[in-house]
């Protein structure tokens, strides 16, 4: 009989495969193409779907960062440091993916504008969270200083995103916000239904990394007991 964690992955690769080739059909075939940015503005759903996972990683580092503090458990510490690594690389692939938009949007591929530079800061720190979470001490001791730089780093998110609007940049556009009354420039119904189901698509994706990197973690670290138990039974 298989294991209820095993059918699980196996139902959400299942139904992850089949969502990746039908969000790609409605962002390459179905949508309709922007007037101003033309076949560019494509990257538009890539771009928002990496930075909501990018987001919501960062959320859930934060989560387990609190209790981490509260509570410091190994469960806790894997959770927190995959939700991490995952979220760096979907930060990174918004702003590559970000900087090819600016380029056929504002001619550049950088600006030093509010809503870049707080993803960038937002970076640097889940970096450092990392590699904090590699030194050498306790574990405990460990847990909870990189837990402080994890709450940190949450606590940006929601700057990243009020950043043009707090700021009022005229380079980075507000879809759905603008201002006091945040009203945006809005998208078209096929745009908006392509933008829902990538960015559906791309959250399942986030779970499913979750799910395998920690079932990954909990098996290196159980083979690294194994092995410290072995060579202390040598040693004595």
């Amino acid at each position: 009989m298989k294991q209820p964690s095993m059918l699980m992955d196996r139902v959400m690769y299942a139904l992850l495969v089949p969502a990746m080739f039908i969000s790609l059909y409605l962002i390459f075939i179905w949508s309709p193409i922007e007037k101003q940015m033309g076949a560019s503005q494509k990257i538009f759903y890539f771009h928002v779907g990496t930075a909501w996972v990018a987001f919501l990683a960062f959320f859930v580092v934060g989560y387990y960062c609190v209790l981490t503090l509260k509570k410091p458990t190994e469960s806790r510490f894997i959770n927190a440091g995959i939700s991490a690594e995952i979220g760096v690389i979907f930060t990174t692939i918004t702003l590559i993916s970000g900087m090819i938009w600016g380029k056929s949007a504002w001619n550049t591929w950088w600006t030093w504008e509010p809503r870049l530079v707080t993803v960038l800061i937002l970076l640097f720190i889940y970096i450092a969270y990392l590699f904090i979470r590699k030194m050498d001490g306790a574990w405990e001791r460990i847990a909870k200083l990189s837990a402080v730089f994890g709450i940190i780093g949450c606590i940006n998110v929601p700057i990243v995103f009020m950043a043009i609007r707090w700021w009022n940049t005229k380079l980075h556009p507000v879809v759905f916000g603008e201002g006091k009354n945040q009203s945006g420039g809005g998208v078209e119904p096929e745009m908006l239904l392509t933008l829902l189901f990538s960015l559906g698509t791309i959250t399942l994706l986030y779970v499913f990394l979750m799910r395998k990197g920690i079932e990954i973690e909990k098996m290196r670290l159980t083979v690294k007991k194994a092995k410290s138990k072995v060579i202390e039974k040598l040693a004595s």
